[in-house]
């Protein structure tokens, strides 16, 4: 537990019941010892799906990030993504549920459109999110598509909180190049 950052974290107002603290970088290696643990169960797949599902449902911030980070891609489609995105309850959790998780899905391109469509800020952070990993990530984008993408930045932009603003700068900048 790193005391410190958790006192920050409940005096900035951390919607959770409770903070550790842990870092990021920690609990990426976290994710990997435990990825690494099941890996030598034939039901592996299945173990980290209920133990990912599990954490998700506490209401602990590094609870909520490490089931993102272990839950097998094989095993989250958009139904449970569209409950996950309902459910991430700050900016850094949608931060990294979408670099995690959401950009990961076979979907992803369709039901990041979908989101940044919706009037849900936290929906429409996600959405630009993975838009800003798979465009980094080469994927491309078909001219009808870049005029949708770019008409959705435009309505969203005025107004738009923080973290939105700087998810739609990134794509922007992406789409740009």
């Amino acid at each position: 537990m790193n005391g410190v950052l958790s006192a920050r974290m409940r005096e900035a107002g951390a919607p959770y019941k409770l903070v550790f603290g842990i870092e990021l970088p920690r609990l990426m290696q976290l994710a990997l010892e435990v990825k690494q643990d099941a890996a030598n169960d034939s039901d592996s797949n299945e173990q980290l799906r209920s133990l990912a599902q599990q954490l998700w449902h506490e209401n602990i911030r590094e609870s909520k990030l490490l089931a993102t980070m272990i839950m097998p891609i094989e095993c989250f489609h958009s139904d449970i993504a569209d409950i996950w995105v309902d459910e991430c309850c700050t900016d850094e959790v949608a931060q990294v549920a979408s670099m995690k998780l959401f950009a990961q899905m076979e979907d992803a391109i369709s039901t990041a459109f979908e989101w940044i469509a919706t009037p849900q800020t936290m929906r429409q952070l996600c959405g630009y999110l993975i838009l800003a990993r798979l465009i980094n990530n080469a994927q491309e984008l078909n001219e009808r598509s870049l005029n949708e993408l770019r008409d959705q930045m435009e309505s969203a932009l005025p107004g738009a909180p923080l973290a939105l603003r700087k998810a739609i700068l990134v794509v922007e900048s992406k789409i740009s190049c």
